[in-house]
C-alpha cells in the first residue's frame, strides 16, 4: 500500500515537471511581449531600451553652408550649363544623393523676377539684391538638399512677394524649410516654419534658427529650443551670425551666444553667414561649428571665400552623435565639389 502511494507521489512530480517545461515557451513570450511595450526613455542620461534603439536606424545628415544661385553662379548655369541649374551641383550630385538628410542655408528668395545682379560690379547697391531662378527649387530637391534655413540677411530682398513666392516654390518641390523671418513670417500650408521637426527613420531632429538681422529672434531662438526639446531626439541650431570674412575666432560675443544656445538645450550648432569657415569647438560635450563658410556662391576674390566645410553628422540608434568634416570648393565656372 505504501509502494503504490509513493508512485502516485513521483508521478505527479514527473507531471508538474513536464507542464512546466511545455509552459515556458508561453511564459518567455509574454516577457518578451510586456518588454516591447515598454515606452521609450527620451532622456539622454538615461539608457535607451533596446525596443527603442531597434525602431531607429543610424543616420547621416549633412549640413552645408551658404548657397547663392544669383549673379555669376546664374550666368555659369546658363553658360556652362546651358541654362541647367543642375550643372551647378553635378560634381557633388552622387555626394549629396548618399545621405538622409542634406541642410543648408539658402541665401536669397526664389522668385520668378529677372536678376538684377548680374553683371553688376561689387561695390554696386544691386550687387547684393538677389533673386533666383524658380528651377533652383527642384535643383535642391533633386540633388537630396531637402531642408534650408531661410533665417538670413537676404531672404526678404524682394519683399513680402519674395518671401510667398519662395515657400510656394519650395513646398511644390518638395523642399521644407525653416527660420526666422521675423513680422513678415508668413504660413505655409505644412504650418509653423520658423523651427522644424524631422523624423528621419524614427529619428527626430528638431532644427532651429538664429537670425541677426532680425530684432528679438535670439530671445525666439532660446524659446524654440525649450519648446521643440520635447519634441525631439536632436536638437539642431542653425544661426545666421557673426562678423563677414573673419577667419578663426568668431569673437567672444558669439562665443557667449552660443553658449547660451547649448544651456538651453542644443545638441549642436552649425552657424552660417561670415563667408568663411570659423572655428568650431566642444562646450559641455555639445559641437559648435561657427561658420561653414560658402558651399554655393561667386565669391571668387579670395581663396578663403572660395573654400567651405561640410558637416557629416551621424546619430546612432541610441542618439549617440558623431562628426565629420569634409572640405568644399567653389570652382569659377560656378559648381561645387566636395573633397
Amino acid at each position: 500500500m505504501q509502494s503504490a502511494k509513493r508512485k502516485v507521489q513521483n508521478y505527479n512530480a514527473k507531471l508538474k515537471i513536464i507542464c512546466l517545461f511545455l509552459l515556458l515557451p508561453f511564459l518567455t513570450g509574454c516577457a518578451g511581449k510586456i518588454s516591447n511595450n515598454s515606452p521609450a526613455i527620451n532622456n539622454r542620461n538615461t539608457s535607451v531600451p533596446e525596443v527603442s534603439q531597434n525602431n531607429r536606424k543610424l543616420i547621416k545628415v549633412l549640413f552645408v553652408g551658404d548657397m547663392m544661385f544669383d549673379r555669376y553662379i546664374r550666368e555659369g548655369a546658363g553658360k556652362y550649363g546651358h541654362g541647367d541649374y543642375d550643372y551647378i551641383l553635378s560634381q557633388v550630385k552622387d555626394k549629396l544623393a548618399g545621405y538622409d538628410l542634406v541642410v543648408g542655408n539658402l541665401e536669397g528668395p526664389i522668385t520668378d523676377k529677372s536678376s538684377v545682379s548680374v553683371g553688376t560690379a561689387l561695390d554696386e547697391k544691386k550687387n547684393l539684391d538677389f533673386s533666383f531662378d524658380p528651377a533652383v527649387a527642384k535643383v535642391l530637391a533633386v540633388n537630396n538638399i531637402k531642408l534650408v534655413d531661410l533665417g538670413n540677411n537676404h531672404i526678404l530682398n524682394q519683399g513680402e512677394d519674395g518671401v510667398v513666392q519662395t515657400k510656394k516654390y519650395l513646398d511644390v518641390a518638395g523642399v521644407q524649410y525653416f527660420g526666422d523671418l521675423g513680422d513678415m513670417e508668413i504660413e505655409s500650408p505644412y504650418g509653423d516654419s520658423i523651427s522644424k521637426v524631422v523624423n528621419i527613420s524614427g529619428t527626430k531632429i528638431g532644427f532651429v534658427n538664429y537670425n541677426y538681422s532680425v530684432a528679438g529672434s535670439f530671445e525666439r531662438a532660446i524659446a524654440d529650443i525649450k519648446n521643440i526639446r520635447a519634441q525631439s531626439d536632436v536638437v539642431a541650431v542653425c544661426p545666421h551670425w557673426g562678423t563677414e570674412y573673419k577667419i578663426g575666432d568668431p569673437g567672444q560675443e558669439i562665443r557667449s551666444e552660443a553658449y547660451k544656445l547649448i544651456d538651453a538645450g542644443a545638441d549642436l550648432i552649425v552657424g552660417g553667414h561670415p563667408h568663411v569657415v570659423q572655428d568650431s569647438e566642444t562646450y559641455k560635450g555639445k559641437k559648435i561649428y561657427y561658420s561653414l563658410g560658402n558651399f554655393i556662391f561667386d565669391q571668387y576674390f579670395s581663396p578663403d571665400t572660395m573654400q567651405g566645410l561640410g558637416v557629416e553628422l551621424t546619430v546612432a540608434p541610441d542618439l549617440s552623435m558623431g562628426y565629420n568634416e569634409l572640405k568644399v570648393e567653389m570652382t569659377k565656372k560656378g559648381q561645387t565639389e566636395i573633397k
